[in-house]
């Protein structure tokens, strides 16, 4: 089997200063999240070991790792749709949450003809947005 989309490689890096295994399922970019184990299809490595099977030593250059060798390759288990699941709900919350912050500043800044606006007011906010979702 050769190193594609959809497969488990274990490999190891070939560097200068000592050698490193690592594992990980090459996946596309969309559901890419390496800190999980799962690395891009664009991503540099990834590109290297595309159409290589267990058993060979790509060249790759990159900070003191020289040269790559594929120590096996397998399918890969189906997590990439809920990596990229996670990603979004993520990204959902942190744009709330980032909502939320700059209508704090303003209120906190902002003071009009006919008062003030009171953060304090604002309990509650992102939870009741939430459930109007």
């Amino acid at each position: 089997m050769k190193a594609n989309v959809g497969c488990h490689v274990e490999i190891e890096l070939l560097g200068a200063e000592g050698n490193e295994k690592m594992a990980f399922d090459i996946v596309p970019d969309q559901a890419a999240d390496f800190a999980a184990g799962l690395l891009g299809v664009s991503t540099p490595l990834a590109q290297a070991l595309l159409g290589h099977a267990a058993g060979s030593q790509v060249p790759y250059a990159m900070h003191d790792i020289r040269a790559v060798r594929i120590l096996a390759v397998s399918p890969a288990q189906e997590v990439g749709a809920e990596a990229a699941e996670k990603r979004r709900a993520e990204a959902e919350r942190a744009a709330r949450q980032a909502q939320r912050d700059s209508a704090i500043s303003f209120a906190s800044s902002f003071s009009g003809k006919w008062g003030d606006y009171d953060p304090a007011g604002m309990e509650g906010w992102e939870e009741e947005k939430e459930s109007n979702d």
